[in-house]
């Protein structure tokens, strides 16, 4: 029990929870009121788009259907289902009007890859959002539509009828002896007792009070309608829990696969620079040391001299080692870090190449995800040497957030050269975007870059996420 300070004596608590359940009611309310001219926005259209939308795609459902064996109906089917598509995003779009949840959109791609370009042109066949989309507009959307389009219609032509006939009953022509509702209303209620001297008054004082029960209850009932609207919408044309996971998977599927064919590739290239390399000097070595063995006894003074050339070929061979195992885990990235390391490439190159790096000292990246940036990295500024004809080039790193994956770290290679950079298949471009898919990341070739005031040369960026 609490005491009620207004008054003495003790108030119960379920007398308390009333009082303070008063203010709640009137405050929801009041948030009902607030949305109603959304709820309007959004129920008044729906008609005609319901009746446009159903004219289309039954028409055209129907051609396409009648033509389908000559082939040519399946790309009007098509292009139905891309008109039921065009409606399901109109829809979404216009739920956003009632200050509802926004409705994320759902994945419109079919789950079978298409070969050719006319499989993907008639893909959305295979696509079975696309046929929900189709069954939204052509019966789910006509019956509920009309239906809260009808019930959105009595309710303000009832709330406006009502308040106002006080105004224009009076302009009205004498209808005789027509019935009246508040003589229904009378005679229904009071059976026995006379009816209003004032019939026009009567009937004034009835309608004014319809009036003000349709205003009242007309944020609840068209709220209801609007909540209808948005609950199909969200289990129709939404995206569904399961397509995330199916995109998240397709994507770690990709990227596992350009993941596997870069290091094919790297490990094929490494093979082969070992081949052309140190085997090479190995075999020559192996030779000068047989050759000098023979000699030994007989001509001492040219054993002497092979030795010494083959002193030399295993110097060189373990060189070119060197430098292959840089291409497996560069020594000062893995003791110092990846910003040391791009500041070497940037150092060695032999395009004048500046660095700006210093956002790197704030993100956590893995062993894998500094190694895959820097060969990228390299390989980008080997390009920029070999094919830019640049004089200058530099290294950005910028961090940014995004609300779809978190933070995103994008370090981008820029040159001033003749420009050209393309994404082709089959080109070094190419393989450095398969590697960029397996650090789960992308490749792009960005817009020309301004030098001083004027547009040229290259820009190719790498963007990873980040921690």
């Amino acid at each position: 029990m609490t005491e009620d300070p207004t008054r003495r004596g003790p108030v119960t608590t379920e007398a308390a929870a009333t009082t303070d359940r008063v203010p709640n009611l009137l405050v929801r309310y009041g948030a009902l009121w607030r949305a109603l001219p959304g709820s309007l926005l959004f129920l008044l259209p729906t008609l005609p788009i319901v009746i446009v939308g159903l004219s289309l795609a039954v028409s055209m459902t129907t051609l396409g259907a009648g033509l389908a064996i000559l082939g040519i109906g399946l790309l009007v089917l098509v292009g139905v289902l891309w008109i039921c598509r065009g409606f399901a995003d109109l829809e979404r779009l216009r739920l956003r009007t009632t200050g509802l949840p926004p409705i994320d959109p759902p994945v419109w791609h079919s789950t079978r890859a298409a070969t050719t370009r006319f499989g993907t042109v008639l893909s959305p066949l295979t696509g079975g959002r696309w046929w929900l989309a189709l069954l939204h507009t052509v019966f789910v959307n006509p019956v509920v539509g009309t239906l809260t389009w009808s019930v959105t219609i009595t309710w303000v032509a009832g709330a406006l009828g009502g308040l106002s006939q006080w105004f224009w009953n009076g302009f009205l022509p004498d209808r005789g002896s027509s019935v009246r509702l508040h003589e229904v209303i009378w005679g229904a209620v009071l059976p026995n007792a006379p009816l209003p001297a004032d019939a026009n008054a009567a009937e004034n004082v009835l309608s004014f009070a319809f009036g003000i029960v349709f205003l009242a209850t007309s944020p609840l009932v068209l709220r209801g309608l609007v909540i209808l609207h948005h609950r199909i919408a969200v289990g129709m044309l939404g995206a569904w829990p399961q397509e995330a996971l199916r995109v998240e998977l397709d994507a770690a599927t990709r990227a596992r696969g350009a993941a596997v064919a870069a290091e094919a590739g790297a490990v094929k290239r490494l093979e082969r620079d070992i081949h052309d390399g140190p085997q090479q000097r190995l075999i020559r070595l192996q030779m000068d040391l047989a050759a000098a063995e023979r000699r030994l006894d007989a001509d001492p003074e040219t054993a002497r001299g092979l030795i010494s050339e083959a002193r030399t070929q295993a110097a060189d061979a373990l060189e070119e080692l060197r430098a292959l195992s840089k291409g497996l885990m560069p020594p000062l990235l893995q003791d110092r870090g990846l910003v040391p390391a791009l500041d070497a490439l940037a150092t060695g190159s032999p395009v004048r190449t500046t660095t700006e790096l210093a956002v790197l000292e704030t993100v956590e990246l893995g062993v894998e995800d500094e190694r895959g940036i820097y060969f990228v990295v390299a390989e980008l500024l080997t390009n920029v040497a070999k094919h830019a004809r640049a004089d200058r080039a530099a290294i950005v790193a910028q961090l940014r957030a995004t609300p779809e994956i978190g933070r995103v770290l994008t370090i981008r290679v820029v040159d001033d050269g003749h420009g050209g950079a393309r994404m082709e298949p089959g080109h070094g471009l190419a393989g450095l975007a398969d590697r960029a898919q397996g650090l789960g990341g992308l490749l792009v070739v960005e817009p020309t870059p301004i030098w001083n005031g004027a547009a040229r040369g290259s820009s190719v960026a790498v963007t990873v996420p980040v921690r």
